[in-house]
């Protein structure tokens, strides 16, 4: 009866950390979201530049 007891409490426990992760995952990508959309288009664009050019992509 134990062991079924301990199989419950930690499928539980895996089931609320998925759901934390997801709701993290929300909020950062709605967070994201939400700053690019409020930042000017040639600020964007400058940022989105310096990181083409220290991955090593060309983009000129």
């Amino acid at each position: 009866m134990t062991t079924i007891t301990q199989s419950k409490v930690r499928a539980n426990t895996h089931a609320s950390s998925n759901t934390l992760a997801i709701a993290f995952t929300a909020l950062l990508g709605l967070g994201i979201m939400i700053f690019a959309g409020h930042v000017q288009a040639n600020t964007l664009h400058g940022a989105a530049h310096d990181v083409r050019h220290a991955s090593g992509f060309p983009c000129h």
